[in-house]
């Protein structure tokens, strides 16, 4: 579950914060201020400043209709679609694809991440090349308010955290309408079967059918 483990920095703008962390989750406190300090320091032939705190990319694509909070940050040749709200603390890599009626907040979305319907993508980490199918989403609160734990190997890891959606590994595929709940974490190469219900630690390289059932990825 270590972040280096997870993810290839080389593919995200936000390689520095997330190198000086140990877990993913860790990262998330931090993820508005460092918005902050590295946005004054984006280079304005690459990228515009729409408003306080936001860094938009000449080359990204946002639609008239997309809400936008800073701080954020969206990178080169990203596309931001039709009713996108984004509630700030949140960075777009680039090649990223947000789509129509999709909600971000506090999360980092790699290079070429694809949320493109109505997903809710909240306190989360996503990593290059992952793609959430129409409807999924990252629930990040507990029904009961109390931090949130991930289970692992039949332990449970404190976190330390209250809001926590999903961290997941480069190259995870999460099927339609499935439900990621707090403290999910999801290793590279990953698939979800649509309709699931997950919660804890998946293995990479594997194949997520049901709670119980994981199948290794051939």
């Amino acid at each position: 579950m270590l972040a280096k483990n997870l993810y290839d920095y080389s593919k995200t703008i936000a390689a520095p914060l997330l190198e000086s962390v140990e877990y993913p989750w860790e990262a998330l406190s931090k993820i508005g201020a460092f918005i902050k300090e590295l946005g004054a320091t984006l280079d304005p032939a690459v990228y515009d400043q729409i408003g306080e705190d936001i860094w938009v990319a000449k080359s990204a694509k946002v639609f008239d209709s997309a809400y936008l909070t800073g701080p954020l940050i969206v990178c080169e040749d990203a596309e931001i679609r039709q009713c996108v709200f984004v509630r700030g603390n949140v960075i777009i890599g680039k090649g990223a694809v947000v789509g129509n009626s999709t909600e971000l907040k506090n999360s980092i979305l790699f290079d070429c991440v694809q949320t493109p319907h109505y997903n809710y993508i909240g306190d989360s980490i996503l990593g290059y090349r992952s793609h959430t199918g129409a409807g999924a989403i990252t629930s990040n609160l507990k029904s009961d308010k109390s931090l949130v734990t991930v289970m692992c190997d039949g332990e449970k890891v404190e976190t330390g955290v209250k809001k926590f959606g999903a961290m997941l590994g480069d190259f995870v595929e999460v099927g339609c309408n499935s439900v990621l709940n707090p403290g999910t974490v999801v290793g590279k190469n990953t698939n979800i079967y649509p309709l699931s219900f997950v919660r804890g630690y998946v293995e990479a390289n594997s194949i997520y059918k049901r709670l119980g059932e994981v199948a290794e990825r051939i």
